[in-house]
């Protein structure tokens, strides 16, 4: 939960950084008095950097009153004397096919570990919610999200993606569709050009078209978006959607110049960029990658998340970060629509991230998913060759390349007959050009289990096995 991100390239060290989000943190009320800070050691780890950096932050941090050290039971937030000119005033507060019964098959897309999630604890929380529950938690919810979890997605989003935001711009959602139902109406898209990837998500895609838009399809290639086409494409589109963190399918990262070249698009048409931030949590090479929205000056960013790749699908929350104009606006609009995520799912989730059991279990499921795919990508590259292999720095997925003429679709049946549950890759491109392969979820397949489930894989698709 605390993987801040800083900026290697700048001139300020990282010690002012991190102190400077911090602080900024305590300020604004997005961590509280008494909240537990993790150890230096523990945070040095989690952002890759000395020590003596993190120490050097905390010990600034203890100086001008923000923390405090309480021996062994460690750092916590100080209460700090804020002036009231420095609280920035509240903003007014306003498919995918379904899964097979039973356990999820070999490969199969969008679950994280089931095996690994904390069912207990979830349970355990739940029951205090329920005990706790008083007659005015019987009454319909904020359409906004109860405020306890609004506050934790907040301090989540400061910290660990950079993002400084009141709890009074988050919106709860249901998932992810539910967040793009929200903003496709408060946008009107009806008749409008929307810029989207090439190849994207296609359940995205069909809630575009289901709401009027007409969806331009924007290539990408090895640095994401191609905003000049883009541009050329649809001049006078005011939306796109796009996932600069982890490309959806293919898993590259918008690179900076076309982050900036988009936020600039953005900011001289008055148009608007959803960003699908949906698995950043899960990166094994190289440093997290910082969001779009933290570099958002101009208030142009929708940034959406959800918690169904981290937690699970059945939970169906999400939320949206948006402008302070748009904040009302968006309530009024979930309450109309409906139905809201349920107030005890929503309790229940907002004590798991309190807590910080969101951050441990991510941090394990981080460790846990390096592991599955690595095991895997090896019995791939042993079975189909290293060539047709395709890693990405991060996600729950890999992608095995097959050739341009073979049809994937017919090979994701073959392969539901051997009860696997890969998707084809070429269901994500709307155009007639289209990439063949299959993605591969490693989320819930053992490392002992990848040379048999590849063995089974490779059966299914006809193709012998290399010596």
């Amino acid at each position: 939960m605390f993987e801040a991100l800083l900026d290697r390239a700048a001139a300020e060290p990282a010690y002012r950084q991190l102190y400077r989000r911090i602080s900024g943190a305590v300020l604004d009320g997005t961590l509280t008095e008494g909240e537990r800070l993790p150890s230096a050691r523990a945070l040095a780890s989690q952002l890759g950097l000395a020590r003596g950096t993190v120490e050097a932050a905390y010990g600034q941090l203890a100086g001008e009153g923000y923390i405090q050290g309480r021996g062994a039971a460690g750092t916590f937030v100080a209460p700090v004397a804020i002036p009231a000119a420095a609280v920035p005033a509240p903003a007014p507060r306003a498919g995918r096919p379904a899964a097979p019964a039973g356990r999820p098959l070999p490969f199969q897309m969008g679950l994280p570990a089931l095996d690994a999630f904390p069912r207990k604890l979830w349970t355990r929380l739940a029951a205090r919610q329920a005990h706790a529950l008083s007659p005015l938690g019987l009454v319909a919810p904020d359409p906004a999200g109860i405020a306890s979890l609004r506050q934790a997605i907040a301090r989540y989003l400061a910290v660990a993606r950079g993002i400084a935001v009141p709890p009074e711009h988050v919106v709860v959602t249901a998932g992810f569709q539910g967040a793009l139902g929200l903003i496709t109406r408060l946008l009107d898209v009806g008749d409008q050009p929307v810029w989207m990837e090439e190849p994207g998500y296609f359940l995205a895609r069909a809630g575009l078209v289901a709401a009027g838009a007409r969806v331009v399809q924007v290539p990408v290639d090895a640095e994401g978006l191609d905003v000049a086409a883009g541009m050329a494409l649809a001049p006078t589109a005011r939306l796109a959607l796009v996932s600069p963190s982890h490309q959806s399918p293919l898993g590259m990262a918008l690179s900076l110049p076309r982050r900036l070249q988009l936020l600039d698009w953005a900011a001289s048409c008055d148009g608007w960029i959803v960003e699908d931030d949906y698995d950043s949590e899960f990166r094994y090479v190289g440093r997290p990658l910082p969001p779009l929205k933290s570099l958002d000056r101009a208030g142009r960013v929708l940034y959406v998340g959800t918690f169904s790749k981290t937690l699970f699908p059945g939970l169906r929350l999400g939320y949206l970060v948006a402008p302070p104009p748009l904040t009302q606006r968006i309530a009024e609009i979930a309450a109309l629509l409906g139905p809201l995520p349920a107030a005890d799912a929503q309790a229940t989730l907002a004590a798991f991230l309190a807590e910080g059991h969101f951050g441990r279990h991510v941090r394990r499921m981080r460790q846990l998913y390096a592991r599955r795919r690595a095991a895997l990508a090896v019995e791939l590259e042993k079975a189909f060759g290293a060539d047709r292999v395709a890693l990405g720095a991060g996600g729950m997925q890999i992608l095995l390349r097959l050739d341009g003429a073979v049809d994937d679709l017919a090979m994701v049946e073959a392969c539901r007959l051997a009860g696997l549950g890969p998707s084809p890759l070429s269901r994500a491109y709307a155009g007639p050009a289209k990439r063949r392969g299959l993605l591969l979820s490693f989320t819930n397949l053992a490392p002992e289990q990848a040379p048999a489930m590849v063995q089974r894989l490779a059966r299914a698709l006809s193709v012998p096995l290399r010596p």
